[in-house]
């Protein structure tokens, strides 16, 4: 159901309504629907209070996140612990994190009678975001953006926060599942599935590399913010700076080096994701500088010599990752991302193996881009 559907689905009078338990200050005027996100439905509400103008309110989506009181514990602690350590030590610059919004009754969520469950969060005003680097001259930005969020919570410890997703962002688990889902579908062999099947067949044993160095003890547990692609940055309209990282439902213990490749893998493809013309993805390895120069400017605190040896693999792992996600849906049916048309998730998943091989065809430039920014 797309969203617009879902408006409709809801009404707008029950969707004020749902809006109002989170307005402490002043009457909500419109909710309309906002943002491009694949797993929740998001609206943005105006009120006509001065001080909280604009709120974000999500109905989470409890198929993906079956515990979605987890994510909001989390929220809680890591938003608190990021606004003590910029209160202690302020930046030189504009940096924000969403604020989680109480109801009237002081809860962080409200369900309502069909059992949705809903929750506020503050609206990062006078900012934008991108679905695609506008501008090379973003790419540090972009970086920064996502050193600053592990800096921040780099001395957080991982035990604190729930795992709200379990399994996310581990391919050797997306790999187990494809092998899983492929026996039990038939599927009309198209060149373009019968590339997917071989492709993946082809990767097998590389899913393991993150994974094995975790388990062997050279990169360690820390917290991660899961799914920082170039739309969850915002950016100042004013300075063009990056002011915030948003869509913080999956920020669990894990390894920052998905995060790393997930920030690389959509930043580095001037194309975007959804691009129809998917032979013609490539990953820009000049913008793949650019970030590594803005993250490693705030991280290269906590960066160890065995976290820069597994950049690379972090890259194109995250690239594979993603499509063999987008594959195994579309043999499964469609029922995890939303889509589009029927074809939708294949389209996807052939642009993330693209994107893969441009980033295996260039394995010599991107390590000695690694080594040079180091």
């Amino acid at each position: 159901m797309s969203i617009i559907e879902d408006i409709k689905t809801q009404g707008t009078d029950n969707l004020v309504s749902i809006a109002e338990q989170f307005a402490l200050q002043g009457e909500v005027t419109s909710v309309q629907a906002f943002g491009s996100g694949n797993i929740n439905d998001t609206f943005l509400v105006t009120t006509n209070s001065l001080e909280n103008h604009n709120f974000v309110l999500q109905r989470i989506n409890k198929q993906v996140f079956r515990q979605p009181q987890l994510i909001m514990h989390n929220m809680c602690i890591f938003t608190e612990h990021i606004r003590k350590r910029l209160e202690q030590k302020p930046l030189n610059r504009r940096w924000e994190v969403p604020r989680v919004l109480l109801t009237k009754d002081t809860q962080d969520h409200w369900q309502d009678v069909d059992g949705s469950f809903w929750r506020a969060i503050s609206f990062i005003a006078g900012s934008q975001s991108f679905d695609t680097m506008g501008d090379r001259s973003q790419a540090p930005e972009v970086g920064y953006a996502l050193g600053m969020f592990h800096n921040l919570i780099s001395d957080l410890p991982p035990a604190k926060l729930a795992d709200t997703l379990e399994g996310f962002h581990i391919t050797p688990r997306y790999l187990q599942h494809y092998n899983e889902v492929l026996p039990k579908t038939i599927v009309k062999k198209t060149p373009e599935v019968n590339y997917c099947l071989q492709f993946v067949s082809d990767r097998q044993l590389f899913a393991n590399t993150l994974e094995d160095a975790k388990a062997a003890g050279k990169l360690p547990l820390r917290l991660m913010h899961g799914d920082p692609k170039i739309n969850n940055v915002m950016f100042d309209t004013a300075t063009g700076l990056a002011v915030s990282v948003i869509d913080l439902d999956t920020v669990k213990p894990g390894l920052v080096h998905y995060d790393i490749g997930d920030c690389l893998r959509s930043g580095c493809n001037p194309v975007g994701e959804e691009t129809e013309n998917w032979e013609s993805v490539t990953f820009d390895t000049e913008t793949c500088q650019g970030i590594l120069q803005g993250y490693l400017s705030v991280a290269k605190a906590f960066m160890t010599e065995n976290d820069y040896a597994y950049i690379y693999d972090a890259i194109r792992l995250i690239a594979f990752e993603l499509g063999l996600r987008f594959f195994a849906d579309y043999l499964a049916g469609n029922v995890y991302f939303k889509v589009k048309h029927s074809e939708h998730n294949l389209a996807r998943a052939l642009v993330q193996f693209a994107l893969t091989k441009s980033i295996e065809s260039q394995e010599t430039a991107i390590r000695a881009i690694i080594q040079d920014v180091k």
